[in-house]
Order: C-alpha cells, then sequence, then structure tokens
C-alpha cells in the first residue's frame, strides 16, 4: 500500500518533467533524507563535547541539506533534471562526509553512529536517484 504522499504525488505524475520516476524509489529517498534530517539534528545537539565542533557544524548543515532535499522531491511540478541531478550530488556529498566524521565520535556516543548510519542511507538513496534520472535523460 502506496503511503498519502506517494498518493498524491502520482496524482500530478501527469504534469511531472519527470514523467516516469520509479514513485518507490522515491519514497525511499524522501524517507531517507528525512531520517537523515532528523537524525542529524539530534546529533548536532548532542555533541557538545571538546573537539565536536566540526561535528556538530556538519551534522546542523547535513539536517538543512536533506530537509531541502527531501521537500523538493516534495515538489514534483517544480523538478528541474539539472538542478535536481546537483542537488542529489550536493547532498551526497555532504551526508559522505558527515558519516565520516560523525564516525570519528561513533565510539563514545550513540548519536554519532546512528546519525553515520542515517547519512550513509541518505547517500545511498541520492545515488539511487541519480541513477535513476540519468537514465530518463535523452540520449544525444
Amino acid at each position: 500500500m502506496m503511503n498519502m504522499t506517494m498518493q498524491m504525488m502520482e496524482m500530478h505524475m501527469k504534469d511531472m518533467p519527470m514523467q516516469g520516476m520509479d514513485m518507490m524509489l522515491m519514497q525511499e529517498c524522501i524517507e531517507a533524507c528525512s531520517a537523515c534530517e532528523q537524525a542529524s539534528t539530534m546529533c548536532a545537539d548532542s555533541m557538545m563535547g571538546d573537539g565536536m565542533a566540526m561535528a556538530r557544524s556538519m551534522c546542523a548543515n547535513m539536517a538543512d541539506m536533506s530537509g531541502t532535499m527531501m521537500r523538493a522531491m516534495l515538489r514534483p511540478n517544480g523538478m528541474h533534471m539539472d538542478s535536481m541531478m546537483a542537488m542529489h550530488m550536493a547532498t551526497m556529498s555532504m551526508a559522505t562526509a558527515c558519516a565520516e566524521e560523525c564516525m570519528k565520535h561513533a565510539g563514545m556516543s550513540e548519536d554519532a553512529r546512528m546519525c553515520a548510519e542515517a547519512c550513509r542511507q541518505c547517500a545511498m538513496c541520492c545515488q539511487k536517484m541519480m541513477d535513476a534520472m540519468t537514465g530518463m535523460m535523452p540520449t544525444s
């Protein structure tokens, strides 16, 4: 059973610039971005010790980026292929960097470990979306 968000997006599919997009893949990416936003926000809040400024700032940035990526995907009529590709690439890059930074603190912080995992999932889903979008691009 498809969730309400995907049902609403399917209603707009006929007007969507990226007709034919795999809606289950899109839902997976939206959910991964949402989970990453939440985990990164909580992780940033918990990193108050010495030597954690970089991780705290990266998590705050990651929360903003993943939330923005999620909201952009929820606006199917405003999707522009090149812009969406660039946004996915930037989100994937930040998620990978944030995961690496959080893993440095994972031994002493369960929040950091969980954030790293959410960031890895977000990066993986963004890559899947980029792959799917690339397959939809017209060949010259």
